[in-house]
Order: structure tokens, then C-alpha cells, then sequence
């Protein structure tokens, strides 16, 4: 049965995910809160090692030792994840919640021919005979704009071609139609065209089905295209949040600014391309000011304290003491 509409798909609160290490204590994911409402797409961005993908194994119980969640709230549909028990979990992994991972080959059995795999796939969840698991495993490749799907289902893997393998995991994810998936970098390795036509038929299934999507990724221009919201992360913690076009058309966070500028498109043919100066913190030896102050061009005393998130602007979140809000925009709410 579905949640109250009036219930987020996706509520994460305060959450903290730390790796314990014979180093000490890696606060991967720190404070991270977000809310994704039905059939929203939210692109979680930032460059490797922000805290990106821990958060979406987080999310979806997927952590492995020394990871472990040590405080705040993951609440799919009202329900807390982090109480529930491994069997509660289980039955909601890959079914009402899918993940897509960068390699499809983390979802498929080299093998098994793709028909078995979705078949098996289909009976974990339900009570469908075979013949009707294959029917759905069919209608499901055919929606994900694969053409001849019964030859595909009786391929093996290792007789598909990269972007056929991501289609086929991307399939196998929307088997049973989950309210929520998470997608980590899975068009990254792809040709550009290919690329395109995936992101064009999961947002479109993503609109019809009213699935809840975060797509994980350091690629900018695909959440442009993509995405409703953006939460950009740095060293473990969001660091600004919004709708698309407001955090892409103004950002506030002088690291959103830099990954922007940083773009080729930004920059002029034949200059060298700008660079945002320095390297992340370590995270096992965080210094107690804000994490991008090192680098940051508008640093100051009151920098060598952590700071929260505020809103500047109405829907428009950033961590920062001195976020780049434009004049008009500060007379405008203090006029």
C-alpha cells in the first residue's frame, strides 16, 4: 500500500556515517539531511571522496565493516531504515528501494542468462509464476527502449555490449516499480549518445511511475539536464542545496562556484582551464574550522568555526558565513 502523499518518499535527517579505521575515526557522511518528495529526481554531487556514495549505501543498508551509521534518521515512506531489522530491510531492498550501480556488472551474474537473472529477480518479491516473471522481465527491457528484448533475455552478459549491460541493471532495477532508486554514477563509462538516450528514459519513467531518483555523480551538466534539486557535498556534509536552476544559475557555496567555473564550457577556448586551489582535507584529521577554508578566496577569523546550513534565499540552502548573495536579494528579504 502506498504512503499519505503528504509523506516525503525520502526523509534523511542529521544522518553520520563514520568508518572505523586502526587510523582513527573517518567521518565519511556528517550531518546530512535532505528530503525527496514522489517522482523528484535529486542529483547528489561532488567531486570523489565527498561522502556521495556512502550516503546512498547508507541509505539503503548496503554498508559494509568498518562503515557504520552512528547517528540521525533515514526515513523511507515515515518508516526509520536504521531501526529496522536485517529481514524488515531485506524486504524492501530491491523491491520498494533499487540501487543502479556504476558497474553493471555488480548487478549481474556473468553466468546466468539475463532471462534467469530477472526472473529470480522478480520472484524474490512477489508470487509470479515463471512464465509471468518472464513477461515482466520482457515489458521491462522493452521500456527501457531495448529493441529485440526476448534475444536480449536469452544473452549472456559477456554478449552485451556496456551500455546494454547498464540498460539490462537499470531494467532490473525497475522490475517491481520501487518508490525509490538510487543510481551511483551509471552512465559514466557510457558514449555520450548512449548516455543521453538512458537519461532520457529514466526521467521519463521516473515521471510516469512517480519513483523518487537520486543520481549520484560529479558531472554537472548531466544533473542540469536531469534533475529537479541538487545537494552539492564536500569533505562528508552537504554544502549547498536547492532547485537546479537556482543553485546552478546562482550559486552561493564558493566550492559550487568553483566546480561550475571549473567546467570547459566555462572556460575560454585555448586559456587554461580554472581549478579550484588546494586538495580536500584529509577526514581523518578534519581541522575544527569550516572543511573548504584552505581553499576558499573569501575566508575569514569567523571561518576557523564549523559552519550550519542557513537560507539566504527562500529553497536555497548553503553552509558557508559569507555565501555569494546577490544585493538585490538581501534588500528583498530585509526590505
Amino acid at each position: 500500500m502506498s504512503a499519505p502523499t503528504s509523506v516525503p518518499t525520502l526523509e534523511v535527517r542529521n544522518l553520520r556515517t563514520h568508518f572505523f579505521t586502526p587510523g582513527g575515526v573517518l567521518p565519511a557522511v556528517d550531518d546530512v539531511s535532505l528530503t525527496l518528495e514522489r517522482g523528484r529526481i535529486l542529483g547528489l554531487v561532488g567531486e570523489s571522496g565527498s561522502g556521495k556514495t556512502v550516503t546512498g549505501f547508507s541509505i539503503l543498508g548496503l554498508l559494509d565493516a568498518p562503515g557504520r551509521i552512528v547517528g540521525g534518521q533515514i526515513l523511507f515512506q515515515g518508516r526509520d531504515l536504521v531501526t529496522l531489522d536485517k529481514k524488515s530491510l531485506r524486504a524492501l531492498q530491491g523491491n520498494r528501494i533499487a540501487m543502479i550501480f556504476q558497474d553493471p556488472m555488480m548487478t549481474l551474474n556473468p553466468v546466468l542468462r539475463v532471462d534467469e537473472q530477472m526472473i529470480d529477480a522478480v520472484q524474490a518479491h512477489s508470487k509470479a509464476g515463471r512464465e509471468q516473471a518472464r513477461e515482466l522481465a520482457r515489458d521491462t527491457l522493452g521500456m527501457m527502449g531495448i529493441a529485440s528484448p526476448e534475444e536480449r533475455l536469452r544473452a549472456y552478459p559477456h554478449q552485451l555490449s556496456g551500455g546494454m549491460r547498464q540498460r539490462v541493471a537499470i531494467a532490473i532495477a525497475l522490475l517491481h516499480k520501487p518508490d525509490l532508486i538510487i543510481a551511483d554514477e551509471p552512465t559514466t563509462a557510457l558514449d555520450v549518445t548512449i548516455q543521453a538516450q538512458i537519461l532520457s528514459e529514466v526521467q521519463k519513467l521516473a515521471r510516469q511511475h512517480g519513483t523518487a531518483l537520486i543520481w549520484i555523480t560529479h558531472d554537472l551538466s548531466v544533473v542540469a539536464g536531469l534533475a529537479d534539486d541538487i545537494a552539492v557535498m564536500y569533505s562528508g556534509r552537504i554544502v549547498e542545496q536547492g532547485k537546479v536552476a537556482d543553485v546552478l544559475d546562482q550559486p552561493l557555496h564558493p566550492y559550487t562556484q568553483g566546480l561550475i567555473g571549473s567546467l570547459p564550457s566555462n572556460n575560454r577556448r585555448g586559456e587554461r582551464l580554472r581549478q579550484i586551489p588546494g586538495l580536500t582535507p584529509n577526514l581523518l584529521h578534519l581541522p575544527p574550522t569550516c572543511a573548504f577554508a584552505a581553499r576558499c578566496e573569501r575566508v575569514s577569523e569567523q571561518c576557523l568555526t564549523r559552519p550550519g546550513m542557513t537560507e539566504p534565499l527562500p529553497g536555497h540552502a548553503v553552509r558557508c558565513f559569507h555565501p555569494a548573495v546577490p544585493v538585490h536579494a538581501v534588500e528583498f528579504r530585509h526590505g
